[in-house]
């Protein structure tokens, strides 16, 4: 027997230029974010899952506007009481969805075209209605005496034009410092991994083959400094997105603005967020082309490449560890094989060598993006907010467990490193000073054919510094101390 009742959901009649839709009647969002959600199932995701700070930056973009908007009187320019209490509704409206509390209404696929219109009207209903709400209205009846209208009030004076490429500068900027400390922190603990082993003489390698020594200490510290140049470009590539268009509105001539609105805006904007936010020279340049984004793209980019050099080093340096290189020791985090015993995987490397792709991968689609906007307008914000953001977002997260996990407790197999530079035929190399090329080389030939240490090599064969005295092994512990043979004056 089906004891199921039919719930029919409550709806309210919405209507915009292409018709009328039933609306669920508790939603804050309105017609076109209903219809926006139905024309863009791609992903299955929604903002909240992918970039939850969108928002709160539209939250502050709206707050900016409509206080702008309210000192010109324009919300209702035959009357400024009105005038003020549709403000007030808004900027209150504003304050709850920075906050959060709007975040299940934004329906919209991040997956979109239009330039980011879904998102940007999905945000203008959820203000409207609450904000006519608050005045004593009912959610989706924009012509009644109470209502706030999302086009008429919430967007008065902008576009999705300047207001969306606003929002995207915002989510760069509020994610820069957590990239920026994520990156600092791998820097520090390099630098102390550094410290520890400054004592520990390592092989050094070229084309995958044994080479002249260094120090762990010299190796760690030359990761560090790669970072630092990869901080410094980052830091470079930020600057330009402080530049908001916001004003420009549709094309970059500002239409539909009231008097000052451009600099104003930009002014409150920068006290709503507490950044030194400036309006740009050019809101034709800044509406048409995206370079910025594609700057800072490809910085991160570059740093990702760092990562992925540095990833790809620690899987060869702890490599094997008994059957091949095995001269650094990572933490040991997780069983590494269902089948094999014992057996740790260096999955930390692993996940940055991935988060590395997918970081290039991003970088050129943002290029691709960012060359083929057409005329007065770059349509393609959906995919650089996508893109952007998830960069930004995998490049701190992963920066930060893969220092946290893997490099603070990363060590040296002293014993181990120490025992293959006995018996590593290059260390022949500090004595050809001394004894010439000719003769280092029948050193290194007898080192790798019987398996001997080059002090066992030299004092064998008898072989005599260039004024034809025999190196004894007093000589030879100082020609070859690792002193000598790391450090340069």
């Amino acid at each position: 027997m089906n004891t199921t009742e039919d719930k029919t959901e409550a709806t309210r009649t919405e209507s915009d230029s292409l018709g009328s839709r039933q609306v669920p009647a508790d939603a804050y969002y309105g017609i076109q974010a209903l219809r926006a959600s139905e024309n863009f199932p791609i992903s299955g995701f929604r903002p909240k899952d992918l970039y939850p700070e969108l928002p709160v930056c539209l939250g502050w973009i709206k707050k900016a506007a409509a206080q702008t908007n309210m000192a010109a009187g324009v919300l209702d320019p035959d009357d400024g009481e009105r005038n003020q209490k549709i403000g007030n509704a808004i900027l209150r409206a504003c304050d709850e969805m920075i906050a959060g509390d709007f975040d299940d209404q934004f329906i919209v696929d991040p997956w979109q075209g239009g330039t980011g219109t879904s998102h940007h009207m999905n945000a203008n209903e959820i203000l409207a209605n609450r904000a006519t709400e608050l005045l004593g209205g009912e959610r989706g009846q924009f012509n009644t005496p109470n209502a706030v209208h999302p086009n008429d009030h919430v967007n008065y004076g902008q576009s999705t034009n300047d207001v969306m490429p606003t929002a995207i500068r915002l989510m760069v900027l509020g994610g820069h410092p957590h990239l920026e400390n994520a990156v600092n922190h791998l820097i520090r603990v390099w630098e102390d991994r550094a410290t520890t082993f400054k004592h520990v003489v390592i092989p050094g390698r070229t084309h995958m083959q044994d080479a002249v020594p260094m120090t762990a200490g010299q190796l760690f510290n030359g990761y560090a400094t790669q970072l630092v140049h990869c901080l410094a470009s980052l830091e470079a590539a930020i600057g330009p997105l402080y530049g908001m268009s916001l004003g420009g509105t549709a094309v970059g001539t500002g239409l539909n603005t009231a008097p000052g609105y451009r600099k104003t805006v930009v002014e409150t904007l920068c006290k709503i967020t507490e950044w030194p936010l400036y309006a740009v020279d050019d809101y034709f340049a800044a509406t048409s082309s995206f370079l910025e984004f594609s700057g800072y793209s490809a910085a991160m980019r570059q740093l990702a490449l760092a990562l992925e050099k540095q990833a790809q080093d620690l899987k060869l340096y702890s490599s094997g560890p008994m059957t091949m290189v095995g001269d650094l020791k990572l933490p040991q985090l997780q069983p590494g094989s269902s089948i094999m015993p014992g057996k740790v995987n260096p999955v930390m490397p692993e996940l940055m060598n991935q988060i590395s792709y997918a970081v290039q991968g991003n970088d050129l689609s943002i290029s691709l993006a960012v060359q083929n906007g057409q005329l007065q307008l770059n349509v393609m914000m959906p995919l650089l907010l996508i893109k952007l953001s998830e960069s930004q977002k995998l490049l701190t997260n992963s920066l930060r467990v893969f220092t946290d996990t893997c490099v603070a407790g990363l060590a040296v197999n002293e014993t181990g490193v120490k025992h293959k530079l006995d018996r590593s035929a290059v260390l022949v190399t500090a004595l050809n000073p001394t004894i010439g090329y000719e003769a280092a080389a029948k050193v290194a030939k007898l080192v790798m054919s019987e398996n001997k240490t080059v002090h066992q090599a030299v004092l064998e064969l008898g072989i005599t510094d260039h004024h034809g005295c025999v190196l004894d092994e007093a000589r030879l512990n100082e020609l070859l101390s690792p002193d000598s043979m790391i450090t340069v004056d």
